[in-house]
């Protein structure tokens, strides 16, 4: 709780107390009065002030307006006929109360968007004449070499040249899960440290890491209204001078016309009525709980590692019906690893052994794989030569021995016949001194929450997933069957990616639905800013498609796609809630009041009551661990 909450709550109950008191102590009128106005002006001097400073400004037409009004007038009515201040103070009571409860939730889900910014980190260690030296992340140039101790966060992103660690990245991705890594991994600003001692390489400055990024997502979310946001501040402008006119209305006309025909026109009850009108009719409880589900919409995705760049995109999420993928990286991994070996006539780890000597000096994705594979690059094997042929593989002599790595063309142009792999992959075929040895496949391996992810998008009510990638046909759709996506498209263009979503666009029957499109890879940046909604992975995805996206995915997982939609559909679902819930009320108590059947304590209820029942549901959009 903050000091001003607490200084709120202290002067709410010292002004229960004191009206309390007040009942048991009898007094005449202006001493009544003077005793009345003390709880009065304490609970509601800063309501007051709001009133007139609008007033000044010239836009009188507000919540505080309202209150004062209100209030002012019964105690006009009650210096004037009744004596009786209560309802006055309690109508600026009960307002507090309920103003009280939506700083509190406001407060709570801000705390989840601001436990973010816990990851900015305060320093970076650099090696200097003396030992370690802190110094501003913002001076780190990059290719500086930055140490990370045990325990501490590391400040910028880079690559590991030195030791071996288990960092936590839950701060960025909502998983407690452990990563290891070791020299050679890529690193992102915002993990802490959590073993061993780590010497990062830096490949970006502060400003363009992804703790930089992240912090300026988080900060400019709010800045994005969503429909019934930018529907209720325009309700609220019409709306509020409305019912203003209305009360006036209502407590001159009646009297009027009953003078006109000779009655008495009984002008306390009809000001009243019209007073116990204003208060109901303020629409606090949708201008308050409306921005806020979706502020804690987006502060409970963000806890869960889904970053919402404004409550907008939340809510276009929610309408979802269609989501196309890239496959690379999003889908799959994104790395090349080997799935099966298949030797003719020697040992698979003697094969592997050739391979991977003979593929020693290359850097090409393929060569690293298959080194990564044999793991024992550095043993006492002599390679006498090695030759890269151009599209087509490498040429080696290892301990003596001539050996042949690559496609189906080098093996072909060297006479050498091969055997055929119905394996869907890149083949790395092999030959020992002219004799085939057999082949190694290589693939980009599905992720392993890929399956489970389809399906958790179909039980959202996903009917349609389609898959845009440039791989060839047949791996393309190999991929997609392992996975249960039944659309696919291959061998594309980025050019040809955005057109494809242009014409599932154009297609859909209606305007309403939503499709989204999710990528991580620079040539994804066209498509996901034409897509309905564009979804990033953050992870490891790049900084053009993390900018052109609308929600970012922290943990690169796809089954948090599945999660960010039930989750926007449990604020949009709040929302409506409380629309109607509010609406509803304040139009049944406006009736009661304008034919004399509700009285202050109705309004209270119509206006503080409906307030903290909405603010409290809007707090509900903050729990989402079992959305």
């Amino acid at each position: 709780m903050t000091k001003k909450q607490k200084n709120n709550l202290l002067r709410i109950l010292a002004a229960a107390a004191l009206l309390i008191v007040l009942r048991f102590i009898p007094s005449q009128r202006i001493t009544r009065f003077v005793l009345y106005m003390i709880p009065y002006l304490i609970v509601g001097y800063d309501i007051l002030l709001k009133a007139l400073k609008g007033l000044k400004n010239r836009q009188p037409f507000d919540e505080c307006f309202l209150m004062a009004f209100a209030t002012i007038g019964a105690i006009v009515l009650g210096l004037t006929s009744t004596g009786d201040y209560v309802e006055a103070v309690a109508v600026m009571l009960f307002y507090q109360i309920g103003e009280w409860f939506q700083s509190y939730a406001v407060g709570k889900s801000r705390k989840n968007i601001n436990e973010l910014m816990d990851i900015r980190p305060d320093y970076a260690n650099i090696e200097g004449e003396d030992g370690l030296e802190q110094v501003d992340p913002d001076d780190v140039e990059i290719g500086t070499i930055i140490v990370v101790q045990p325990g501490e966060k590391i400040p910028i992103d880079g690559r590991v040249i030195e030791g071996t660690s288990f960092l936590d990245t839950s701060a960025l991705t909502g998983e407690s899960v452990y990563r290891q890594v070791g020299p050679g991994d890529d690193v992102i600003s915002g993990c802490i440290n959590n073993s061993g001692l780590l010497r990062i390489e830096t490949t970006r400055e502060f400003g363009e890491s992804t703790v930089s990024k992240i912090l300026d997502l988080v900060e400019n979310a709010t800045s994005r209204k969503s429909n019934q946001e930018n529907f209720i501040s325009r309700f609220a402008r019409v709306y509020t001078p409305a019912v203003v006119y209305s009360a006036i209305a209502l407590a001159f006309l009646p009297p009027l016309f009953l003078m006109i025909s000779g009655r008495d026109p009984l002008w306390s009850t009809w000001i009243y009525r019209a007073l116990t009108f204003l208060v109901i009719s303020c629409p606090c409880a949708l201008v308050i709980s409306i921005p806020l589900t979706f502020f804690a919409g987006i502060g409970g995705a963000s806890n869960a590692g889904v970053l919402v760049k404004g409550s907008n995109y939340l809510e276009a999420l929610s309408k979802t019906k269609t989501v196309m993928f890239d496959k690379t990286g999003t889908l799959t991994k994104g790395v090349f690893e080997v799935v099966s070996i298949h030797p003719e006539g020697i040992e698979e780890r003697e094969l592997l052994h050739y391979v991977a000597h003979a593929e020693r000096y290359s850097n090409h994705p393929i060569a690293i794989s298959l080194k990564k594979a044999y793991g024992e690059e550095h043993d006492d094997c002599q390679i006498d030569s090695s030759e890269e042929i151009s599209g087509r593989g490498v040429k080696a002599v290892i301990n003596n021995k001539t050996v042949l790595v690559g496609n189906e063309k080098l093996m072909r142009e060297n006479g050498i016949a091969l055997e055929p792999c119905t394996k869907v992959g890149t083949i790395v075929h092999a030959a020992i001194d002219g004799q085939y040895v057999g082949h190694i496949v290589i693939a980009d391996v599905i992720k392993e929450t890929t399956a489970d992810a389809m399906k958790q998008l179909t039980e959202a009510g996903i009917t349609d997933k389609v898959m845009l990638t440039g791989d060839k046909k047949e791996i393309a759709e190999h991929i997609a069957g392992e996975i249960g996506i039944k659309e696919v498209h291959s061998e594309l263009l980025p050019a040809d990616k955005v057109e494809i979503v242009e014409k599932k666009l154009t297609q859909k029957k209606n305007a309403a639905d939503v499709i989204a499109f999710v990528g991580d890879g620079i040539n994804d940046a066209p498509v996901l800013a034409r897509a309905d909604i564009g979804i990033a992975m953050g992870a490891l995805g790049s900084d053009a498609a993390i900018e052109a996206a609308d929600i970012v995915l922290m943990d690169d997982n796809p089954q948090s796609i599945a999660k960010a939609i039930r989750i926007a559909r449990k604020s949009l679902r709040i929302v409506y809630e409380n629309i109607y819930f509010a609406i509803g009320v304040k139009l049944l108590c406006l009736l009661f009041s304008a034919i004399g059947y509700a009285n202050m304590w109705w309004a209270i209820f119509a206006d503080v009551g409906v307030m903290v029942i909405a603010v409290l549901n809007a707090v509900r959009a903050l729990n989402v661990k079992n959305v």
